[in-house]
């Protein structure tokens, strides 16, 4: 583990970096520094190859920082409450793109990880494709004639991101420790989240099985595709998947010269997100339009799962109900559903918060249709939690990017998308499938199942409790012969069998109920 001296070098590397590229701070703020100060800002941009006036120099510089920095460039362009509105936007233009490796590595990675080389697994393997900041894609044939994608691990970059998240780290539990509004923030959780999250997409077959649990979950879904997974050359460094045949979402023109039908598109980018994220509680974190394409047949085809995204019951419950709410300009209970789920602390008046509410609602509902963005509506709601001392949610911040982004999809195919009309129909559909009778039957057989499982586990529990009140009457007579006895005329025995015999049955009561 490194020490604080070693992180506070990382990161006065980093520093050094972000100043070189002018992107440490806003001009506004540098010009308010003293003399000396902007003198070492200057001196930090000397001998510096880009011009000047570059457009976006923050994507530059951390992108000069390497992976883990692009990682962290784009997690923190879904927090706008932790680096302004205005630095989130310059990253959403991030670019996760790096110069490929050699082909040498690739190919020894192949023979390290899945045990031959790469001639007893494909007949063709391609340079390439797409290099990006953790792995990069070739193309290759198996010996039965299929054709396959194989993604494969930059070598090394496990070391790499190790060593900076714990300098991330580091950074996030000063600003929890010197400032309240670091704590609200909660720093060192969204730091958690991304590491968590980078673990996952560093182990390939996390991903493989991300795409099983999605193709299973997706089964009958109308317009949505996914590649299948090739188990056999699949590993911790090395993926191999189904190679689909496509039109990239973003060649919109291509799209419509094959005389795909792009309003429909649209509505299956943003139904097919909800139905994952609200029915699911599992969803395509990255589904930008590199990650998109359509098939011949006019399927959406989704990519790439190295980044997804987990929604727990409550949270699922939570997204429908403040959507249909906004939907229906039902504020009070937008704003019950908040204090419900405990994201409002409960000293918050509910009336007040709900005003608060409305005043987001009304300024966006009242668009035309084609200018209502729910992400925009996302976006504001979580800027008004500030006020009310609501700490940040970062696993719904990761919806709410994913939102921006799917909104974005969807609106290049269809200018005049109508988000509320689009969404509604899953939204509601599921609201009244879980809150409704044949949800509340799904419920009450669930705690019958778990009633059921707790019954086969009875005999079980009874032995165990056999074996130890047989351990606890040895102790009894050990004690009889010692002659102890306590206070109140009880032998600790007895009162340690009352005490197992009281766990016991609250164990038992607290699985049935």
């Amino acid at each position: 583990m490194a020490t604080a001296v070693t992180n506070s070098f990382r990161l006065m590397r980093a520093g050094l970096t972000l100043a070189r590229y002018g992107a440490l701070l806003p001009p506004e703020q540098t010009a308010q520094l003293p003399w000396l100060a902007r003198k070492g800002l200057g001196l930090a941009q000397w001998g510096r190859s880009d011009a000047p006036n570059q457009a976006n120099r923050i994507s530059s510089a951390l992108s000069a920082l390497g992976p883990s920095y692009i990682k962290l460039g784009q997690f923190l362009a879904t927090r706008p409450d932790m680096i302004g509105a205005k630095r989130a936007f310059e990253l959403k233009v991030l670019q996760d793109k790096l110069p490929p490796f050699s082909m040498e590595q690739a190919r020894a990675e192949i023979l390290s990880e899945l045990g031959h080389p790469v001639e007893h697994f494909f007949a063709s393997f391609s340079e390439p494709l797409a290099a990006a900041s953790v792995a990069q894609v070739h193309k290759a044939v198996t010996h039965d004639g299929r054709t396959v994608a194989v993604k494969i691990l930059r070598p090394g970059v496990e070391k790499r991101f190790a060593a900076d998240i714990e300098s991330f780290g580091f950074a996030a539990r000063l600003m929890e420790g010197f400032s309240a509004e670091g704590k609200r923030l909660r720093p060192v959780a969204a730091v958690a989240m991304l590491e968590q999250s980078m673990k996952l997409e560093l182990d390939l077959r996390m991903e493989a099985s991300a795409i099983a649990e999605m193709r299973e979950n997706t089964k009958d879904d109308p317009g949505f595709r996914l590649p299948t997974v090739d188990w056999a050359t699949t590993s911790r460094r090395v993926l191999t998947t189904e190679w689909i045949d496509g039109t990239p979402m973003a060649d919109v023109e291509s799209l419509r010269r094959q005389g795909f039908d792009l309003i429909g598109l649209g509505d299956t980018v943003i139904q097919s997100f909800l139905r994952h994220a609200i029915r699911d509680g599992f969803f395509h974190a990255d589904m930008h339009q590199g990650n998109l394409m359509v098939d011949a047949s006019g399927q959406l085809v989704a990519l790439d799962f190295g980044i997804m995204g987990r929604l727990a019951p409550k949270e699922r419950l939570f997204l429908a109900e403040i959507l249909h709410g906004f939907i229906t300009r039902n504020y009070k209970r937008v704003a019950q559903v908040h204090f419900d789920a405990g994201y409002v602390p409960m000293h918050q008046d509910v009336d007040n918060f709900a005003q608060a509410l409305r005043a987001i609602g009304e300024p966006i509902l009242g668009l035309p249709a084609d200018q209502i963005s729910m992400a925009r509506l996302l976006t504001q709601l979580f800027e008004v939690t500030e006020q009310f001392d609501m700490q940040t949610q970062p696993q719904l911040l990761l919806l709410q990017k994913t939102m921006v982004v799917v909104e974005g999809v969807a609106r290049t195919l269809n200018p005049n998308l109508n988000m509320w009309k689009t969404a509604e129909p899953v939204v509601r559909g599921w609201i009244e499938r879980t809150l409704g009778p044949i949800g509340k039957l799904e419920e009450a057989g669930e705690s019958i199942r778990d009633f059921a499982r707790l019954a086969l586990q009875l005999p079980q529990l009874l032995e165990e409790s056999h074996k130890a009140m047989q351990v606890l009457a040895a102790a009894k007579l050990a004690e009889e012969q010692r002659g102890e006895e306590t206070v109140a005329g009880m032998a600790p025995w007895q009162l340690a069998a009352i005490l197992f015999g009281t766990i016991f049955f609250a164990t038992l009561l607290i699985q049935v109920l």
